[in-house]
């Protein structure tokens, strides 16, 4: 099969490479699947790069990047039902904790982390689900029902940000969300019923004005560092605040007592770790919103499997409307 592979780490041009390696044949309880793309995403990005806290080096000697895919199945090992090849599946945690990931032809790994795609989903979208969807709809529904509640989301012209507006308002929520200006029509299109910018000397002012004056019980928030403060003034009592990043900020002063006398609920979200049932239920809402036609995954660029360093460099550029893939087949 063909592969982009890093054995070190450093920038995307100097360590990707485009190699042929063999295929794994599937062990108990695995399929391989015959990839069609490879979704490209922050996480994939800094695991090349080295920047996550306290690794020094590559866990493993041949690393295949990138967690999320989609394809067909096309073989499967013992104790898997036959009737599972030919199936359309996504990929979710292709390259967590595991040394080769979707960044190539074919995908070797256990049978739970590919997912029937419904038959009305593309297999681009399926590229997206991994990471963005899932996150997107644990953070939206993590915490319970949100029907008539008003929900607060940070970054909403952001690939998980976007989904996460979908998937709130779709869930009968009224949307506040943030954002640059530029981006105001296309983060109302997908359904906030307000949009404010994030760079705003008064931003929790703005945020509450939205609200009629009231505080908001449920914030989904992809710079919980950097929004803390502005968190802690609009936040309901009893509220809660579902955190899936903190880039700008990664070390905060937290205002304890501030958010432990309006009881607050703090969830930091990282998606790979999601226990089995609470993953189960999440992928079936997403499912259930995207044959309701309650979500669109916008897809910004599709590159080529030789063109992966350049797919990187667009990733860590930021300022995407969109999610980039890699066609792998």
């Amino acid at each position: 099969m063909k592969a982009v592979t890093y054995t070190t780490f450093g920038d995307a041009a100097d360590v990707l490479q485009l190699q042929d390696m063999p295929l794994q044949t599937p062990g108990p309880g695995e399929v391989t699947i015959d990839l069609a793309f490879s979704g490209v995403n922050p996480s994939d990005i800094k695991a090349r790069a080295g920047s996550r806290p306290g690794v020094t080096k590559p866990p493993f000697p041949v690393i295949i990047p990138h967690s999320d895919g989609s394809g067909v199945i096309s073989a499967v090992g013992e104790g898997v039902s036959v009737s599972r090849i030919g199936q359309r599946v996504w990929i979710w945690n292709g390259q967590w904790e595991r040394a080769f990931g979707t960044a190539a032809t074919q995908i070797t790994l256990p049978e739970a982390q590919a997912v029937q795609l419904p038959d009305s989903v593309s297999f681009e979208t399926g590229a997206v689900l991994g990471i963005p969807g899932l996150t997107a709809c644990h953070a939206v529904s993590s915490g319970g029902d949100i029907t008539d509640q008003t929900v607060l989301i940070h970054g909403g012209a952001g690939t998980v940000g976007f989904l996460a507006v979908q998937l709130a308002k779709w869930a009968g929520a009224r949307v506040i969300a943030t954002a640059s200006s530029r981006d105001f029509d296309r983060v109302r299109e997908g359904g906030a019923d307000a949009v404010i910018d994030y760079s705003s000397d008064d931003l929790a002012d703005q945020i509450l004005d939205a609200n009629k004056g009231q505080t908001v019980g449920r914030i989904i928030d992809v710079e919980f560092g950097h929004n803390v403060e502005t968190n802690t003034t609009v936040i309901s009592e009893n509220g809660r605040i579902n955190a899936y990043g903190s880039a700008r900020n990664m070390t905060p002063a937290l205002p304890f007592y501030p958010l432990m006398f309006k009881a607050v609920t703090l969830e930091v979200i990282l998606i790979y770790l999601l226990p089995d049932h609470a993953r189960a239920t999440i992928i079936e809402t997403l499912h259930a919103a995207l044959v309701d036609g309650a979500l669109v995954c916008p897809i910004q660029k599709v590159l080529p499997l030789q063109d992966c360093a350049r797919a990187h460099d667009l990733v860590q550029v930021g300022n995407r409307t969109g999610a980039v893939l890699i066609e792998t087949t």
